[in-house]
């Protein structure tokens, strides 16, 4: 059966990439967290989406520019609503220690963009290491150079390919890249990609899918994973219509 996965954790009830929004995810049952790494200035893995503080924190700037101490005293939770007033950035080492011992998947998404921070791979694959749950972990990235290096540090780490328009012939490009599955946009989904790759033993993991009616229509495709804000909503649909 497709596998849900919660997009920045329970994102349509928690304010994003926040413990709370991950715990959300396990009370709802997803059977997977999604979340985006980037490095502070003395290189430690915090969760965020944004490469920039401003829209999920009372901060601002680059997360490059602070360290610890500082993205530690922030809130991450209030811009999107009062009660949630107290949530911080979290380490990547605090969410593993939150989902070890479950048999919950996790989606590691290594930021690409106008920042690039070196030797991010290998610090998130040492992390992920050290808590013994490799088995549970796929990184995934729009920034295809980052899962070929994580392959060279580790090639038995499982990969995956995030992309936002239709590739031609996707299926030959992961050959090339040597990743374990595709990211596509759900809107470029379509029976053939599925059929090819279940048969390349690729997995299929779509995003952001967050409408009733795009869940049904994507539960007649036999693919790995949906990724959403709202894992409640897509998992009872999966299990019940």
């Amino acid at each position: 059966m497709t596998k849900v996965w919660a997009h920045r954790g329970a994102k349509g009830y928690y304010p994003e990439n926040t413990l709370i929004s991950f715990e959300g995810a396990i009370k709802q049952k997803a059977d997977g967290i999604e979340l985006d790494v980037q490095l502070s200035k003395d290189g430690y893995i915090m969760v965020c989406h944004d490469e920039t503080l401003n829209r999920t924190t009372n901060g601002k700037g680059f997360i490059k520019n602070y360290n610890l101490y500082e993205l530690k005293q922030l809130d991450a939770g209030a811009w999107y609503d009062k009660k949630f007033k107290g949530e911080k950035l979290p380490l990547l080492d605090e969410v593993l220690e939150l989902i070890k011992g479950t048999n919950m998947d996790l989606n590691i998404e290594i930021k690409a963009g106008s920042i690039f921070y070196p030797g991010i791979e290998e610090k998130v694959i040492k992390m992920v290491n050290k808590f013994g749950i490799k088995e549970q972990v796929i990184i995934s990235s729009f920034d295809h150079y980052a899962l070929l290096k994580a392959k060279e540090i580790d090639n038995t780490i499982k990969t995956g390919l995030l992309y936002m328009e239709s590739l031609y012939k996707p299926l030959k490009y992961v050959k090339t890249i040597k990743v374990n599955a595709l990211y596509p946009n759900y809107i470029t989904l379509n029976k053939e990609l599925v059929e090819e790759a279940n048969e390349l033993n690729v997995d299929i993991n779509t995003y952001t899918v967050n409408h009733e009616d795009d869940a049904k229509l994507i539960k007649q495709l036999d693919i790995n994973a949906i990724i959403t804000d709202y894992p409640d909503i897509v998992k009872n649909i999966l299990e019940n219509n």
